[in-house]
């Protein structure tokens, strides 16, 4: 390959597409209300804010999460995360750091065809055993004030359990 053909497509890689523009729903500051099964029964309930931005000239969002003040399992708790359409490989793609784990979760999945509904997949260690469990998320946008997002886990019988649902309103 020559240096200019190389240099093309690092150009195309680095282009925005129409798929970016499928963040602009997301964008803003939501309050939260996070539900968390921690086993059977009922969830833990916390809330929080979600601050979202485009990021690097809209290739990617940029999240910023705090907990309200809480006595629950998680008090004083706070994320961030990136999420953004890789154009190479044409999958979104998702990570996220939080002050309850010391763990980056990545997940890659796609949005369905009314580009309301994405799925994405990883691979996550569960902290009991060490061992890696399949994360599925799903992300919904109701309009552009109220999105979700769900999380499912494989379970050491290999059946999938509801861990969390989050309902974002914008702020």
């Amino acid at each position: 390959m020559s240096h200019e053909s190389d240099m093309e497509a690092c150009t195309q890689a680095g282009a925005i597409c129409d798929e970016h523009k499928r963040f602009e729903p997301f964008v803003g500051t939501f309050k939260a209300q996070a539900k968390i099964w921690m086993g059977p029964g009922e969830p833990n309930v916390s809330t929080g804010t979600m601050t979202n931005t485009l990021d690097l000239g809209g290739r990617f969002i940029a999240q910023t999460y705090k907990g309200d003040d809480t006595d629950g399992p998680f008090p004083n708790f706070e994320g961030r995360g990136f999420f953004g359409y890789n154009t190479i490989t044409r999958q979104f793609e998702g990570i996220w750091i939080d002050n309850c784990s010391t763990t980056f979760e990545t997940e890659i999945g796609a949005v369905d065809a009314s580009g309301r509904v994405w799925t994405m997949i990883g691979q996550v260690p569960n902290p009991q055993t060490g061992q890696q469990m399949t994360k599925r998320s799903v992300i919904r946008v109701q309009d552009n004030d109220h999105h979700s997002k769900e999380m499912f886990f494989q379970g050491p019988d290999g059946s999938e359990f509801k861990a969390m649902e989050i309902q974002y309103t914008r702020a």
